[in-house]
């Protein structure tokens, strides 16, 4: 989902004019709705909603991760071609105005092809982690799972045996 927006989108290239400062900083960040923490009413999650969430969140982070690399390599891809445009146009004589400004289209798209690779990694490091929070809950609370659901008798409710320091 992007949020971002054009600030302004009168700019017109219809009258032959570049005007490039239209788009210099055209896109501001506009307020993004996230769900609530947990829709419990306030409960804690249990433990194979918890575990739900985080195998979940690991799952996003791969799919995150791969379209990113997907991302990445289409720039870079794209990012060549802007130059071999712009090699091609130099060969043919065009303004060097337009030549210019394909080759720093070409620099931005090696740009977002750059920083798309940055949030690959972070999108990998997100898995990796959301993947040992994952193992180290299933390790501390699986038992006491599976002693619960072995028992017949009623648990006391979560917190009612916490110690308070």
């Amino acid at each position: 989902m992007n949020n971002l927006v054009p600030k302004d989108t009168s700019a017109s290239l219809m009258d032959g004019a570049v005007n490039r400062d239209c788009f210099k900083g055209a896109l501001e960040p506009r307020p993004v709705r996230l769900p609530a923490v947990h829709s419990g009413g306030g409960r804690t999650p249990s433990f194979l909603s918890l575990a739900g969430r985080l195998a979940l969140l690991s799952a996003a982070a791969v799919a995150l991760k791969e379209g990113l690399w997907e991302l990445r390599h289409r720039m870079a891809r794209d990012a060549s071609r802007a130059d071999q445009l712009a090699e091609m146009c130099a060969a043919a004589e065009v303004e060097p105005a337009y030549t210019a400004l394909i080759h720093e289209a070409g620099r931005s798209l090696r740009a977002v092809a750059d920083a798309s690779a940055e949030l690959a990694d972070a999108a990998d490091e997100m898995e990796f982690s959301a993947r040992g929070a994952a193992d180290a809950h299933e390790t501390e609370y699986r038992g006491v799972y599976e002693a619960v659901q072995a028992s017949g008798a009623r648990q006391a409710k979560p917190g009612f045996y916490r110690s308070r320091s």
